[in-house]
C-alpha cells in the first residue's frame, strides 16, 4: 500500500466518522425533542394554569399521548442515543481522527462540522435534562413543598 493511499483510505475512514457522528448527533436531538414534547411541555404548561393549551395541543396530536404513556422507554431511548452520541464524539471520533486529514481545497470543514455537531449534542442533553426534571423531579418537588 502506497503512502497516498494509505492518507486517502484514513481520510475516507474519518470521514465515515464524522458522519456517524453528526447522525448520532442529530438522532439524539430529535429523540431529546420527543421527550420534550411528550412529557415536559404538557407538565409545564398545566402548571402555569393552562390546561386548555394542554387538552388542544393532545387533541391536535394525540400521538403525544402514547409516548407519555410509555416516557420510560421514551426517555432511556433518548437517554442512551445521547450518552453514545457523547462517547461517538468526544471519545471514538477523535481517536480516529487523529491522524486523518482534511480535504484540501477546505482544510476549515473538519473543524467547523465539530463545532456544530457538539453545539447539537449539548442542546439535546440540555433538552433531555430539562424533559427529565419536569417529568419526574418537579412533582414530587412540589409535592414536599406543599406539606
Amino acid at each position: 500500500m502506497t503512502g497516498e493511499t494509505a492518507t486517502h483510505s484514513m481520510a475516507g475512514a474519518s470521514q465515515q466518522t464524522s458522519r456517524r457522528a453528526a447522525l448520532l448527533n442529530y438522532f439524539s436531538l430529535f429523540s431529546s425533542f420527543g421527550t420534550l414534547l411528550c412529557c415536559a411541555v404538557p407538565s409545564v404548561l398545566v402548571l402555569l394554569g393552562m390546561g386548555t393549551a394542554v387538552a388542544s395541543l393532545l387533541s391536535a396530536a394525540p400521538w403525544l399521548v402514547s409516548l407519555s404513556r410509555h416516557k420510560i422507554w421514551t426517555f432511556s431511548i433518548a437517554g442512551g442515543l445521547i450518552a453514545a452520541s457523547f462517547a461517538m464524539t468526544y471519545l471514538i471520533a477523535p481517536r480516529l481522527q487523529a491522524g486523518a486529514s482534511c480535504e484540501a481545497d477546505d482544510p476549515t470543514t473538519c473543524g467547523e462540522v465539530s463545532k456544530v455537531s457538539r453545539f447539537v449534542l449539548w442542546c439535546s442533553a440540555l433538552i433531555w435534562c430539562g424533559g427529565f426534571f419536569v417529568a419526574y423531579l418537579l412533582g414530587p418537588i412540589l409535592e414536599r413543598m406543599d406539606k
